[in-house]
């Protein structure tokens, strides 16, 4: 039986990637942090089948002694300060996660058992201001963010552990992946959440920054499998993981509410771009530029035929499904919330 261990086990990618391994047969360790109250977030339904352990990635310590408990033969990093909005009010903390942790868990790995299978979940925000289109592994990178800088750095030095000590460490070049289980700060969940809820008559309006950045999104779950399939390949390489179709901000809303029962009509443009209900005429959606970020990344479009050729790895959610999926769970949770009042 194989050993997993895995941090952010409580995420989102972190809870689909224990079902995936647990499915597989694995024994399945997961990373969480000490708090004053117990939250297991998205693994809750799974805390009899994985062993959970307490550590910290700015504490070497601490994941020393998970690879001695756990014994792993394959590591995910998936911990991360991972909401690109916070990175600039916490830039030094996003750093020490996203950065520093890559380095203490490769270290860990090193001392412990250095012939251990790693993967470090890189992301397409180290494309930032793009230098070509689409991105592939060769695209040259130019982060926009902190949170694009630490994850560079995360990237390079796993890289830089590979060809140094001979390890078996591989990052996966990650494009935008939702989910019901995404957080709700992020714009996906952020604008899933508003439909239902305006829908049932809980909120008046969605208020939004750049509504014209593109991304190419798409499911967690097909993502978690491209990473298993990076851990068991022959040798350690990095790939692009994406769907290879880009979709405005405002065309995730306008799916998103139609799927709610809500199409929309759009007037205006820019800061003064706003969406009304088409049957009522309520204006539903508008722009603040409150939500704007610093310095925008206006269009990420991955080219991922390296992962599908060596890999035998394609998506299999649709964007539509995608959006889809997540509205029908958010409308549940909304209706049992009305029920529960």
């Amino acid at each position: 039986m194989k050993r997993a261990l895995i941090t952010g086990i409580t995420g989102q990618d972190g809870s689909y990637l224990a079902e995936l391994l647990l499915e597989k047969g694995y024994e399945v360790y997961g990373i969480m942090r000490r708090k004053s109250k117990v939250d297991y977030g998205n693994v809750e339904h799974l805390t009899g089948d994985i062993r959970l352990l307490y550590g910290d990635m700015s504490d070497l310590v601490s994941l020393i002694a998970a690879m001695q408990e756990s014994k792993a033969d394959e590591v995910y990093n998936l911990a991360a300060q991972s909401f690109v909005a916070t990175s600039w009010d916490t830039p030094v903390g996003t750093a020490e996660i996203d950065a520093l942790g890559v380095t203490n868990m490769l270290e860990a790995i090193r001392i412990v058992k250095p012939n251990c299978r790693f993967y470090q979940a890189s992301t397409s925000e180290m494309f930032g201001m793009v230098q070509e289109v689409p991105q592939t592994e060769n695209t040259p990178f130019y982060p926009r963010s902190p949170y694009g800088v630490a994850k560079l750095y995360g990237h390079w030095i796993t890289k830089n552990y590979r060809e140094s000590y001979d390890m078996f460490a591989c990052s996966g070049i990650l494009f935008n992946h939702e989910s019901e289980r995404r957080g709700y700060e992020f714009v996906t969940r952020k604008i899933t959440s508003a439909a239902a809820k305006i829908k049932y008559g809980l909120q008046d309006k969605l208020e939004l920054g750049n509504m014209s950045a593109k991304r190419d999104w798409g499911h967690s779950i097909d993502y978690v499998r491209a990473m298993w399939m990076m851990l068991n390949q022959e040798k350690p390489e990095d790939y692009v993981i994406s769907t290879g179709v880009a979709h405005e901000v405002r065309e995730f809303v306008d799916l998103a509410f139609d799927i709610a029962g809500l199409p929309l009509r759009w007037e205006g443009e820019g800061l003064g771009e706003k969406a009304y209900a088409r049957d009522t005429g309520k204006e539903l959606v508008c722009v603040n530029p409150a939500f704007f970020r610093p310095a925008e990344v206006e269009f990420l479009l991955g080219n991922s035929s390296k992962a599908e050729k060596q890999l035998g790895w394609k998506p299999e959610i649709t964007f539509e499904q995608l959006v889809g999926r997540m509205v029908s769970h958010d409308m549940k949770l909304t209706e049992q919330e009305l029920q529960e009042r």
